[in-house]
């Protein structure tokens, strides 16, 4: 198990703004984080959030996913280039590309994505506009390890969020974009510290079985 002195070697995948990649950022610079961040990695090089890894004093690359012929040819090049870093943790956060099932499984058990809904509700794009459709009280956004099946992997946290009687995408994104925020950086504590780890297809946190995702508003720490 890592120690509260043992900093995990971390890679982050963005592809835009980096709004979750702030809050990380912003977590490994206070010492709430026990990460270093050895490289924020995009396929868009216009991605806003290559400045503020930038501004944070944190290395950059861009694997653009558009010189390259093929989806294959591309996850060659981003794998290289991920495992030149020796990363024990690899983040999505808001990585806009599919990942084939061979390169999902190359960091199974050390890859996690944020997803804005309550999974294994509303798996895909446009949750927000779905979950106002359907006329849901509440919604949400979860942390979870990721498997080749699209937003299927073992949910680690949750967060909950109202839906407003007066609510519009946007601003139900907004509501959930703060619990966002604040459950990447918990969750990639918790893997810092061996609090949580993948087995199978299952999520053990101290070393029990997690029946459940943990919700935040259960979590005093």
């Amino acid at each position: 198990m890592a120690g509260i002195d043992h900093k995990i070697r971390l890679v982050v995948l963005i592809s835009g703004r980096g709004s979750n990649l702030q809050a990380i950022l912003d977590g490994a610079t206070s010492g709430v984080l026990p990460v270093e961040i050895r490289a924020v990695i995009s396929n868009r090089p216009d991605a806003y959030g290559l400045e503020r890894a930038r501004q944070a004093g944190v290395p950059t690359a861009v694997v653009d996913h558009t010189a390259f012929p093929d989806r294959q040819t591309f996850e060659a090049a981003l794998r290289q280039r991920i495992d030149a870093e020796r990363p024990e943790l690899v983040i999505l956060a808001g990585f806009m590309r599919i990942l084939s099932a061979g390169f999902v499984e190359h960091y199974r058990g050390r890859l996690l994505n944020i997803h804005p809904s309550l999974l294994p509700k509303y798996r895909g794009l446009h949750t927000h506009e779905r979950a106002l459709a359907a006329g849901e009280r509440e919604h949400g956004a979860s942390v979870h390890f990721v498997i080749p099946e699209l937003d299927s992997g073992p949910v680690i946290v949750q967060a909950r969020a109202p839906v407003l009687p007066d609510d519009d995408p946007d601003t139900l994104a907004a509501r959930v974009l703060a619990r966002e925020h604040r459950i990447y950086p918990l969750a990639i504590r918790w893997f810092a510290e061996g609090r949580v780890r993948m087995q199978g297809d299952n999520v053990l946190f101290d070393g029990q079985l997690l029946t459940s995702s943990r919700l935040l508003e259960d979590e005093q720490e």
